[in-house]
């Protein structure tokens, strides 16, 4: 990979336009290895570099890949209606790069939202043909019994598609708490199949996307850079 200079690299990871740039390096707002910069001009390797913009370390990333512990109470639009958007749980120079999260999360569901800036993963992640597994916590209003959880197995027809919705896995951990496996995403579709089997979602919790799951050590509203890598090695591994 090319050097680039120190202007060109904040640009690229979203901390302004190219003389907001140069302005922090000029200004003494940047340091490499601890070292503090003033020429926009000066080269660096990107391949595992480290920079500091006014104390925050922050790695370069050529595509953005992070996620973000979702709390209740947001909205994963860039224009929310009643509630706060998910996008203001980030730092500026992610929303200025564009990221953008992967699917959506209802303002009450809570749990393992993806964000990046590269839309071909996007498509990867979300598209029906690829079968990322998303696995969901959910509470239910009534007790759950074996048969509610084969015709979640065996599929169920939501009202606004006549192919049946079958679910990858369906786990009873507890008698009111079902552990959820989708391999698609439809419009509040773990709320409408749970309503198919006569029954409903008191709270819901997204605890996997894919390879990832939400570490307990990942607070809510807190977030984490990620490796697509390990979505590749997912799909290759036997």
């Amino acid at each position: 990979m090319p050097a680039q200079t120190i202007a060109q690299i904040l640009y690229s990871q979203g901390f302004g336009n190219r003389r907001v740039c140069a302005g922090l390096v000029q200004l003494s707002h940047v340091r490499v290895a601890g070292r503090l910069l003033d020429d926009p001009a000066e080269t660096f390797a990107t391949e595992g570099l480290v920079f500091d913009v006014d104390g925050q370390a922050w790695a370069y990333q050529a595509k953005a890949l992070l996620m973000l512990h979702k709390p209740a109470g947001y909205e994963c639009s860039q224009k929310p209606r009643h509630h706060p958007s998910v996008m203001s749980l980030l730092p500026a120079p992610l929303r200025t790069r564009g990221v953008q999260p992967v699917g959506r999360l209802d303002e009450d569901t809570t749990g393992l939202l993806l964000f990046t800036d590269d839309g071909a993963l996007i498509h990867r992640l979300t598209s029906p043909k690829h079968h990322v597994d998303k696995v969901y916590e959910v509470f239910t209003r009534h007790p759950l019994d074996a048969a509610q959880l084969q015709r979640l197995l065996d599929g169920v027809v939501l009202d606004d598609d006549p192919a049946p919705v079958r679910a990858v896995a369906a786990e009873m951990v507890a008698p009111q708490h079902l552990r959820l496996t989708l391999g698609e995403g439809k419009y509040h579709q773990v709320k409408r199949m749970l309503a198919a089997v006569s029954n409903r979602v008191d709270s819901l919790h997204r605890s996997r996307f894919g390879p990832w799951v939400l570490p307990a050590t990942l607070a809510p509203g807190r977030w984490c850079w990620l490796d697509a890598g390990v979505l590749a090695a997912a799909h290759a591994a036997p």
